[in-house]
């Protein structure tokens, strides 16, 4: 049978419509499949738990770079004779910071900024990358483990202490630095996925480091008279603050091991 156009005495022939359709089709599915596939990943890229082990490569990268490197032999080499002064406790700062994210403890890093920098400028100086490297470590822990922690929050005990920190952060930071009993990094973690705001955070740390700081980077720059009056006051200050910390926790476990 003839088509219509051939009827008429044309010479084309007519495009089936089917045709027509399944060809659109096909273009539009190629042209946003693409899209499509981008979508998702970045939408896998960007989930949660993505973030997460990101954050976990991160820590553990962070860790074993100080395994490898020792940034703490700073204390018995000494700083680099080409830096001084200003310049010098500015690098310091920085690298202080970085190192509180990779886990070196803290009174190491006091202890070097007092011996290298006296007890004002190593005092000084310690805070501001006290302060640096919470800073950091909340940042990360916030953007990358908040969202995808936060649902794990389920045991009554943790859902305690996430309340404590959410409604009266800046006084239950200030505890947490003034006794040395809870590890730098499991502080800055811990609040960073609570609900806990940026200034309360950033404040607490900055005061509440400060008499246990102090006590450290005078104990560094005294360090070669472990006799002197100054040394002896400066171990009593870091001795006390760990000695009622233990004392708190002793007298709280039995209400810890109430809420779990």
């Amino acid at each position: 049978m003839l088509d219509a156009t051939t009827r008429s005495g044309g010479t084309a022939t007519a495009t089936p419509p089917a045709t027509a359709t399944e060809f659109s089709i096909a273009t539009e599915f190629a042209v946003a499949d693409p899209t499509g596939l981008t979508a998702r990943c970045t939408r896998v890229l960007l989930s949660p738990w993505s973030r997460l082990y990101l954050l976990v490569v991160l820590l553990l990268a962070a860790a074993s770079s100080v395994l490898l490197f020792e940034p703490q032999r700073l204390l018995a080499d000494g700083w680099p004779p080409q830096l001084g002064g200003a310049a010098a406790a500015v690098v310091f700062a920085g690298a202080y910071g970085l190192c509180t994210v990779a886990f070196v403890p803290r009174p190491l890093l006091n202890l070097a900024a007092g011996a290298l920098f006296g007890s004002q400028l190593g005092l000084g100086t310690a805070l501001v990358g006290t302060v640096l490297g919470a800073g950091v470590a909340f940042g990360l822990g916030r953007i990358l483990g908040q969202e995808a922690l936060r649902p794990l929050l389920r045991a009554r005990w943790l859902k305690a202490a996430d309340g404590q920190l959410s409604r009266h952060g800046f006084r239950s930071m200030m505890v947490a630095r003034l006794f040395p009993g809870v590890p730098f990094w499991a502080a800055n973690y811990c609040a960073a996925v609570s609900r806990m705001g940026w200034l309360p955070f950033l404040l607490a740390t900055a005061l509440g480091s400060i008499p246990n700081t102090a006590a450290y980077a005078v104990a560094g720059a005294r360090a070669s008279a472990p006799t002197s009056p100054a040394f002896l006051i400066a171990m009593g200050f870091i001795a006390v603050p760990a000695l009622v910390g233990a004392v708190v926790a002793w007298r709280k476990r039995h209400h810890l091991r109430g809420h779990r």
